[in-house]
């Protein structure tokens, strides 16, 4: 069934079921708008249909709410909005009607996704399935909430911050089971995160994570920014991910801006990504290896990255390739010994890392700690939406680049890497694959490079203009929605990092395996601190 075939057979079957979808026509985005009464009716009937949920966000409108949900099928994606309009309560003080029948009873992946929205806007989703605040720990009081209009950018600061001591985490009862709180401050310099384990003997029963002590108020401080300063604060939202969320951004605002960027500018982005990409799965192979142990392996990963980071700096200015990416273009070329020097690199991390592998792959106690440990089963990883590496090494068969292509993606094949056993093993040898794919990809936006411009003059978009950009990143798809406001200013920024729908399954992938075996599942996950903690 073609990706078109499918909203038209879906809407028939909610107007047979008398839920009226108003199509409204804005570039880049097939908006669908229904009534929040069946806000949850739809989201059972897309279950039913295949279709996967991606995100959701809220946005205010002078006295109205719109709350949204992103949905995929085939590469085609609908983004779904109702309109709520609250009453003031005088006795109360408070906002009434800002209520949604929650999606998260039907998509377990939109659990911490209206969590998030409720603290931050004050919308509650009725009969979710787990009502504890989530990103709101103590920085700010009960009724307050922080991307509302009325809220002042700086907050509400205290000289010192009350401890979240008292959030309510599950407990559990029995002979021989005992508790392990672990963070949120780690050793070394990983970002702060709590993780609660219940277990008996070695044997884990329960993981519960609390995220969010790295929330930096990237969506309330994006609001007044000019596209300009967006792409840069975009580019900090997960600092390994650099190039993805500002190109994620830039798409957004280009399409809300309606501009095209040239074809090299597109070429050099596609190449950026990669190189991004390959980066940072060097590093997570090694550091897999290094959490069994098995350091030759994870010195030898880590010379690789740096020597793949020095060429950043040599060639983009800049090891992690920050800011290169602008809106309307790129900010640096590629001259003729920049290519001829990328292609030699390629040629030499090819040769050491077959080297490597095999060392790796002929390791007997390396294959008892990574095989059938960390398992995933393909029906809890399409029940949470896992992206990525993490989806894809549990059968979920999905990537942005190739199911809904963007330049300069759409101009090339490539083999998506895809596995089924849903291990760790799996989750490494789906980076190894994923590596080899992208040279291949370099060498082929390299070789299609012709001289031209690398940006496109901006237009300035009329306000109210909104964007929803998507990519694929390193570790999985990215989206970005932008709404612009007066006077070329940003109305509303909602990134959306692979991790905070990840996060949830390394809850359920850890079970019966032993605590001993947790830092190396999480690692093979190694969901972003930062992406998650917006």
């Amino acid at each position: 069934m073609s990706a078109s075939k499918w909203t038209t057979d879906f809407l028939k079957q909610l107007d047979n079921l008398g839920i009226n979808v108003a199509q409204i026509n804005i570039p880049s985005i097939t908006l669908w708008q229904i009534k929040n009464t069946e806000w949850q009716r739809f989201a059972e009937l897309a279950v039913e249909q295949g279709l996967r949920w991606v995100s959701g966000w809220a946005e205010q409108s002078h006295e109205q709410f719109f709350v949204n949900a992103c949905f995929e099928k085939q590469g085609l994606y609908v983004l779904l909005r109702t309109i709520l309009t609250p009453e003031y309560d005088v006795d109360t003080q408070l906002d009434r009607d800002l209520e949604l029948p929650s999606q998260a009873t039907v998509y377990p992946a939109a659990n911490r996704s209206e969590r998030h929205t409720r603290d931050m806007f004050g919308i509650n989703f009725a009969g979710h399935p787990d009502n504890r605040r989530w990103t709101r720990h103590k920085a700010w009081p009960e009724q307050s909430y922080p991307l509302r209009k009325d809220f002042d950018v700086q907050g509400m600061p205290q000289d010192i911050t009350p401890p979240d001591k008292d959030y309510p985490f599950i407990k559990s009862d029995g002979a021989g089971v005992y508790e392990i709180p672990v963070g949120p401050v780690h050793a070394g310099i990983i970002e702060p995160g709590h993780f609660r384990f219940q277990a008996v003997g070695e044997l884990i029963l329960n993981l519960e994570e609390r995220l969010g002590y790295v929330h930096k108020g990237i969506e309330k401080i994006a609001e007044g920014r000019m596209p300009q300063s967006l792409a840069r604060l975009a580019g900090r939202v997960s600092g390994d991910t650099t190039v993805g969320h500002c190109w994620a951004a830039c798409r957004a605002m280009e399409f809300a801006a309606d501009i095209e960027i040239p074809p090299r500018a597109a070429l050099i982005r596609g190449i950026l990504a990669e190189r991004e990409r390959i980066a940072n799965h060097l590093g997570d192979m090694g550091a897999i290896c290094n959490d069994v142990a098995f350091v030759f392996a994870q010195m030898q990963f880590t010379r690789l990255r740096e020597l793949w980071l020095r060429t950043n700096a040599t060639v983009f200015g800049h090891r992690l390739l920050m800011d290169r990416i602008i809106p309307g273009g790129v900010l640096c070329d590629l001259s003729e010994p920049s290519c001829g020097l990328i292609k030699q690199e390629i040629i030499r991390l090819r040769i050491e890392l077959a080297e490597i592998l095999l060392a790796v792959d002929l390791n007997s106690s390396l294959e008892d700690r990574l095989y059938t440990a960390g398992y995933l089963s393909e029906e809890i990883a399409a029940a949470f939406g896992t992206l990525g590496y993490v989806g894809r090494a549990s059968g979920q068969d999905f990537d942005v680049r190739r199911d809904a292509p963007y330049a300069p993606y759409d101009q090339v094949s490539f083999k998506v890497a895809v596995e089924n056993q849903g291990d760790i093993a799996s989750r490494f040898w789906v980076r190894y694959k994923e590596i080899n794919a992208a040279l291949k990809l370099i060498e082929g936006f390299v070789d299609q490079l012709v001289p031209g411009e690398i940006i496109t003059a901006w237009q300035i978009p009329q306000a109210g203009r909104e964007g929803l950009g998507i990519i694929e990143g390193w570790r999985g798809e990215i989206t970005a929605f932008v709404r612009f406001d007066a006077d070329n200013k940003i109305a509303r920024f909602y990134p959306r990092d692979p991790s905070i729908l990840n996060w949830p399954a390394l809850e359920k992938l850890v079970l019966d395996n032993i605590v001993p075996d947790f830092p190396v599942c999480n690692k093979s996950v190694n969901g972003s601190y930062s992406g998650n903690d917006l």
